[in-house]
């Protein structure tokens, strides 16, 4: 014992003096001539930054993450961080590794030795695969037959641990490196992928146990169960939706109830999720569990609250479907309305403009008088009124198509959908949304410095949010951690009153919510105050306002919509510009004088066609010949694969679930209803002819 204990400090004293050297990607520890150890990198770890001696350890920054190495060159901790290590600093005593991300650098301090390496700072990770899964994937690439001297290399890499439990053949020696594999600790998207990983290898109950972590972690991070998720992020954190539907595809469905309960607990409002929850229900009710099926409908009929116009997470798409479907019916009948028309008034037309210089070069000559003459002057005023009427209408409905596009594109940015805010990277996502000044954009950036720890400024943005309930209850989240009860508990009575359905209020004051949300505040932070974040309402008028203020923004730079950067698409931009232009000229045409048509001019061979052809086109001095336009465009509209009724079978929803035989049948009734006015207008016409000619005929010579 006395002579181990002096080879020890011997051995220590040694390497107190000890210097790492790194080249290209083998790394070695010198003792003056004296190689102690070294260790070659491999090119799986990515990029690598360092070493730095500290103490008897070397440091190293590999990707996202810094390694502490001991003896040997055996992995003894590990911090991960948000971005690729690009420097590690130790001024004084403060050890200190700058990352960077997307143009984005961040600082953090390591604290810790070996496996108790920690970072001080709060952790944000990116909805990005590169961090993420960057352990998973490092493991991946180790080749078959070098996977045990890596994982003795690497004790801390569960995955590497996995997969050498895959290949031992006695099934004791296999679940005794598993449970290696979960005493270290992993950030949640790589607990998430842990946790995939042994429910196909066969250990499901290791899996269950990988899934617990990662919300404790996940919960620790400020990853919250009120804040949306996209697709994205949700695949960049060990995609467990995805799992699932292999499960349910599998039929495996005891396993996807404990992934659902993940879901439901951590991100129950991931893009895509009501499809998923109604894909579930249904695989229970062919189980004959219509119990379990209707408690899961049940917790998604409950996600829609908060939501616009209360229809779900995932409102956005029904209203830009339904936005879709309006501007593609109102673009339809104002075109059949200004067919009929032009063709109506061709002929007089032609006529008129003969002694001005033809029907072209009269805008050359005699722009005002031919102005006088286009064949919009041709019509009735309740022609025009009802043209123009269309016009706005399709002004409007493609303003709030492209208002649901910016506002999507906006929910789903990485800084509103990532499960959490806040964090270097997430606060220069913040910043890139350009939010609109107010009270929900300062709750917002309240809530992501609260997060961060910044008590003063968050304090501070609330302040400018009063009086908001929301930025009431997280001004006495402050207070409660302040020490400050009394207050406290003022601003949270104060926040309850004005919105009676703010379950963190209610939370704070022990009222017991039945909440999802407060069943995971008690579960993973007993004891913490009920933070409240913005619901989806007020992320969208922070994002983007209402649709008046994405209209004067839109058509206040229209350079914008033609690169399709707003809108999402050049041609909806294009789209929206032509229709302003379009109800300014006819806006403009209700102060034109009306030019009459002869009688035996007003009804020509090639307006009846289109009459009969485009129901309602002619018959616009009518209300009901404007209700019938607007009838057959809107049907027509429905069956367009234009709209994506046709191509999608979710969206006939808009149109009240009618199956395409209905929609056929009510175009077929348009027809036949427009036929009976269309005969009707004829008689009409008929007769009024003959009173003109038996008028000319009767006046004296």
């Amino acid at each position: 014992m006395r002579r181990a204990a002096l080879l020890t400090l011997l051995t220590l004293g040694g390497q107190a003096g000890a210097t790492a050297v790194l080249e290209g990607r083998t790394l070695r520890l010198e003792n003056g001539p004296q190689l102690v150890w070294q260790r070659t990198l491999p090119d799986t770890l990515g990029p690598l930054t360092g070493p730095l001696e500290v103490g008897d350890e070397v440091l190293i920054g590999a990707g996202p993450a810094v390694f502490t190495l001991g003896d040997g060159g055996v992995v003894t901790g590990r911090a991960d961080l948000p971005g690729l290590v690009s420097a590690l600093d130790a001024s004084g005593d403060v050890i200190t590794a700058a990352t960077e991300l997307g143009g984005v650098t961040e600082r953090f301090t390591l604290t810790g030795r070996g496996t108790g390496l920690s970072v001080q700072e709060r952790v944000v990770l990116p909805p990005d695969p590169a961090v993420t899964g960057w352990l998973s994937d490092a493991a991946d690439r180790v080749p078959a037959g070098e996977v045990r001297a890596a994982a003795q290399a690497d004790p801390l890499n569960p995955f590497l641990a996995v997969r050498e439990a895959q290949a031992q053949r006695d099934p004791y020696l296999a679940l005794s490196t598993v449970r290696r594999a979960l005493n270290g600790t992993l950030p949640f998207p790589a607990w998430v992928q842990l946790a995939a990983r042994l429910d196909r290898a066969g250990f499901p109950s290791a899996a269950d146990l990988a899934l617990d972590r990662a919300r404790r972690d996940a919960a620790a991070r400020g990853v919250d169960p009120e804040i949306m998720v996209s697709r994205t992020a949700l695949s960049a954190y060990g995609n467990p939706a995805g799992y699932v539907g292999t499960l349910l595809d599998q039929n495996r469905l005891e396993r996807a109830g404990v992934w659902m309960t993940y879901l439901r607990d951590l991100h129950p409002r991931f893009e895509g999720g009501p499809a998923l929850y109604e894909r579930y229900a249904q695989a229970l009710e062919a189980q004959g569990r219509e119990g379990e099926a209707g408690e899961w409908r049940q917790f998604a009929q409950s996600l829609r609250a908060g939501t616009l116009y209360n229809l779900g997470p995932q409102g956005l798409g029904a209203v830009r479907d339904a936005a879709r479907l309006a501007a593609l019916a109102l673009a339809l009948s104002l075109l059949a309305a200004l067919l009929a028309l032009s063709v109506r008034a061709w002929g007089a037309q032609g006529e008129d403009t003969r002694a001005l210089g033809g029907r072209y070069r009269s805008w050359a000559r005699r722009p005002v008088s031919r102005a006088r003459r286009v064949f919009v002057a041709y019509a009735t005023p309740s022609e025009r009124l009802t043209m123009t009427l269309l016009a706005a209408a399709l002004l409007a409905t493609l303003g709030g198509l492209h208002w649901a596009n910016v506002a999507q594109a906006q929910l789903r940015s990485p800084a509103l959908a990532s499960g959490t805010y806040g964090g270097g990277w997430g606060n220069a996502q913040l910043d890139d949304l350009n939010l609109r000044p107010g009270p929900d954009a300062a709750v917002l950036t309240g809530l992501a410095a609260q997060l961060d720890g910044e008590d003063s400024l968050a304090r501070e943005r609330y302040t400018r949010a009063l009086p908001d309930a929301c930025a009431r209850n997280n001004l006495g989240v402050i207070a409660q951690r302040r020490g400050d009860t009394p207050q406290a508990r003022d601003l949270f009575r104060a926040a309850l009153a004005d919105r009676p359905d703010l379950m963190a209020a209610a939370f704070n004051l022990g009222l017991n919510p039945v909440a999802p949300e407060a069943a995971f505040q008690r579960a993973f932070r007993p004891g913490e105050a009920r933070l409240c974040y913005p619901d989806q309402r007020s992320l969208t008028r922070a994002a983007t306002g209402d649709l008046s203020v994405t209209l004067r923004g839109a058509l206040g730079d229209p350079l914008r919509l033609l690169d399709g950067s707003a809108a999402g698409s050049a041609r909806l931009g294009l789209a929206l510009l032509a229709a302003a232009g379009l109800s300014a000229l006819l806006v403009l045409s209700l102060l034109l004088p009306r030019t009459p048509l002869p009688l035996r001019r007003a009804r020509p061979v090639g307006f009846r066609v289109l009459g009969l052809l485009l129901p309602g086109s002619t018959l616009l001095d009518s209300p009901w010949g404007g209700v019938l336009l607007g009838s057959w465009a809107a049907l027509v509209a429905a069956l367009s694969p234009a709209t994506g009724l046709l191509v999608f079978p979710q969206l006939p929803a808009l149109v009240g679930a009618a199956p395409r035989g209905s929609l056929v049948a009510a175009l077929v009734l348009t027809y036949v209803l427009n036929t009976a006015a269309f005969v009707t207008a004829e008689v009409r016409h008929a007769r009024r002819l003959r009173q003109e000619r038996q008028g000319d005929a009767e006046q004296p010579v």
